[in-house]
Parts: C-alpha cells; structure tokens; sequence
C-alpha cells in the first residue's frame, strides 16, 4: 500500500500568546489539525476565539509561541515566500484608483511576470469568478459580491495551491452570500484548492465544507471536528436534508459546549 500523502496543513499543540501592556493575551491553546490536499475546511466559532489567529499563523502572519506548525512540508514563513496560498480578507481591498484587470495582476506585477502572462492570467481568474468582461471596471462601478469575487480572483492569480479566506462573504446580504457560496464551491470543484475557510455563519460552514473545525472562546481551542457526509455537489436545496440538519445541530452543540466549558 502507498504510503498516505503529507497534510497539506499540520498543527501539533499550537500555543499563540500575545504579550500587550495590560498582560498576556492567550490566543490559542493546544490546537492540533491536520488539512488534507483537496479540503474544504471552515473554521467557525464566537468573535475572539482564534479562527482569524490561526489562520494568520498559517499565512505566516502571525508567530506561534509555542507547538508546531507546517505548510507544504515548510515553515509558514518559507511557505509564504513560497507563494503557497493565496489570501482572501474580510474587505475585498481593491485600489479604487486601479481597474479590475489591474487589481489582480498586482501580484504578478510585484512578482515580475510578463505583461503577456500577466494578461492570460487574469483572464483566466476573471473567467473562473465569472467576471469576464469587467477587467476594465473600477471598484466602485461593481457590486459588494462582485468585488469580493475580484478579489478572490486575486488570490488566485498567481496559482497557489492554497486558498485562505476570512469572512469574505460576512458583510454581504444572505441572497447574494448565497450565490457566492454556490460559486465558490463550483471554483473549488474546478482548480482543486486546498481551502481554509473563517465564518460565523453555521449554515454557511455546513454548506461548504469537507471538514468543520468548531472553536472554542479564548484561549481559542478547537472544541470538536465535524468530517461532512455531504456529497461533494451541493444544490442550496439541500439545506434542508436531514443530513445538514443533524451536521448543524451538531455544530452549534459544539458552540454551545465550548462556551459552557469557558464559564
């Protein structure tokens, strides 16, 4: 039998605590994960549990201070000059100033591909976000959910195997969350990305996931770790399929059990 491929993510006793003039902030306690090639993970618990923290710390954007933690095999500071993920924040953080097509070749521009290359590039992500025929736009000629898909075609770009995403969708209304769920499922079907996902939404974690890491109120904990049985393909429909029902209320018994054993 082959041997079983390294995780693609792999925390082992993982402590983060920051140092500030009022005292030690513990961000993290003991959290242990591996992500597989190929995983959906989403990260779901109360504000200020950590979900953030850990994964700017598998960005490289955050330093533990304790256990370990590996990307691609690499530390993730040697992961992130790799250029092993691509990130997707809050606020879509477009340059009002630059075009569409601009805003998602500056990656490319910062890593010297060529004007051809950069071009194939982005039309290639434009096209997977299904925003072919807007590179020539400003920020502010698209919707809220268009520009987050312009920046989730940004993190693309460059082809990282990786993709972290926190909260893109969380400021937007739940019709157009819904839409972009859908679409980010078929990107995911499509390039095969590795995702790590933060949100606070139960039914979007259910929704899109593979795997759900339920997190615990600071020091952030992982509480419990849900493997999804949800086929890989999804209509919004199946929302209300016992199976999703039963994977929620499990979560939110997770969240319920994490703040009980906090009090």
């Amino acid at each position: 039998m082959a041997p079983l491929p390294d995780p693609v993510v792999s925390a082992h006793n993982l402590d983060l605590t920051f140092q500030t003039g009022e005292g030690p902030v513990h961000a993290l306690k003991d959290v242990s994960l591996d992500i597989e090639k190929g995983d959906f993970v989403s990260f779901i618990g109360p504000s200020g549990c950590g979900k953030t923290t850990f994964l700017r710390c598998i960005a490289g954007l955050e330093q533990p201070t304790g256990g370990t933690l590996t990307v691609n095999n690499m530390t993730p500071d040697e992961a992130r000059r790799a250029r092993a993920y691509g990130y997707v924040f809050q606020a879509a953080g477009l340059y009002p100033w630059r075009s569409i097509a601009r805003n998602i070749s500056l990656p490319l521009e910062i890593m010297g591909y060529s004007k051809s290359d950069q071009k194939a590039r982005v039309d290639r992500v434009l096209d997977l976000v299904e925003l072919s025929g807007f590179g020539g736009k400003y920020p502010w000629q698209l919707s809220g959910g268009m520009q987050q898909r312009a920046s989730i075609a940004r993190a693309l770009a460059f082809d990282a195997d990786i993709l972290l995403m926190d909260e893109p969708f969380g400021a937007l209304d739940e019709i157009v969350r819904d839409h972009l769920n859908e679409q980010l499922l078929a990107l995911w079907a499509r390039t095969e990305k590795t995702i790590g996902f933060v949100t606070h939404s139960i039914p979007e974690a259910v929704y899109l996931s593979t795997k759900i890491v339920v997190m615990s109120p600071r020091p952030g904990r992982i509480a419990d770790v849900i493997d999804s049985p949800l086929p890989k393909e999804r209509p919004l429909d199946i929302r209300d399929s016992q199976d999703f029902i039963d994977i929620a209320h499990r979560v939110r018994e997770g969240l319920r059990a994490g703040h009980a054993d906090d009090a």
